[in-house]
């Protein structure tokens, strides 16, 4: 057995995690697990899938995957590139050839599609214009008597609102005093709640919560999947709330003050909400690793 194999076989047994269970978690065959804690690499289908399926390995149970690999490449230096390797990076090549060409096929159809669009409306609005000139001209001067009709009524009522006669013959104007506008208080806007993506460093994705004095997490496990939380100082350190290998159906949910790190096994078998709004965790069976920066204001 390796020295890696040792380190990594006794922190599965010091977290009672079994192979059984670990393989549920990667979706790495069970033999391939034993392989990798006794060191026998060959075994495993290629250099490329052992450095995968120790990372996976190492992230299941809680190592950093970083120092992990790290030590495998001390004892293995050079690995060999392996021919499947080349043939995805050519199908990948031809692949973005194709797209690169029917992206330029799509662009140049739309250009066409937006010319003729164009003469279309000068065509609609030329025609409008010139069947609609001379069908409006003989409204206007039929409606002409009635805007002097009523101008005329106006004026011979206006006399008596704004006027008023005194005993003595004399025309005084009315006297009616303005009212002060009373102003309208302007409700102060609450501030809402907002969780947004910030960056994705070294494999981490970093949320920021706003608007709200709590991080509540809420988590509901749709499949076999190993789950470790902390909460994160002030001194920048980590403190575990709780570290547990959860079963389809499990819930749990955390209400904190400070910020929080979620390391997932199995980033498929979980669907996380954070204060109410739902968190993307991914769709895919790979462990996923979660910062939640909570920002009082």
């Amino acid at each position: 057995m390796s020295d890696l194999g040792y380190i990594l076989r006794k922190t599965r047994q010091e977290k009672k995690i079994s192979l059984d269970d670990l393989q549920e978690v990667t979706k790495i065959r069970k033999r391939y697990l034993e392989a990798i804690e006794e060191g026998n690499y060959k075994v495993l289908p290629g250099s490329f899938y052992v450095r995968a399926f120790i990372k996976s390995y190492a992230e299941a149970v809680g190592l950093d995957p970083a120092e992990v690999l790290g030590m495998y490449q001390t004892t293995n230096p050079s690995p060999a590139v392996e021919k499947p390797v080349v043939e995805t990076i050519r199908k990948n090549r031809t692949s973005v050839r194709n797209t690169e060409k029917l992206s330029r096929w799509a662009s140049g159809t739309m250009f066409v599609c937006f010319i003729l669009l164009i003469f279309g409306i000068v065509y609609y609005y030329t025609y409008k214009n010139y069947k609609g000139t001379p069908a409006d001209e003989k409204p206007a001067q039929t409606q002409s008597p009635r805007i002097t009709n009523s101008t005329n009524q106006s004026a011979s009522t206006a006399p008596s609102t704004t006027m008023n006669t005194s005993g003595d013959g004399k025309v005084a104007p009315l006297s009616t005093p303005i009212p002060t506008p009373v102003p309208t208080p302007v409700p102060t806007p609450t501030p809402s709640v907002q969780v947004k993506f910030s960056t994705s460093e070294k494999g981490v994705d970093n949320y920021t919560i706003t608007g709200a004095a709590n991080l509540n997490i809420e988590m509901k496990i749709t499949g076999s999947c190993w789950i470790r939380v902390d909460s994160l100082t002030d001194a920048g350190g980590k403190e575990m709330l709780r570290q547990k290998l959860y079963k389809a159906g499990d819930t749990d949910n955390f209400d904190l003050t400070s910020s929080a790190y979620l390391n997932v096994g199995a980033a498929s078998a979980l669907e996380l909400t954070v204060n109410g709004t739902i968190v993307p965790v991914g769709d895919t069976p790979n462990p996923k690793r979660i910062q939640l920066n909570l920002q009082k204001s």
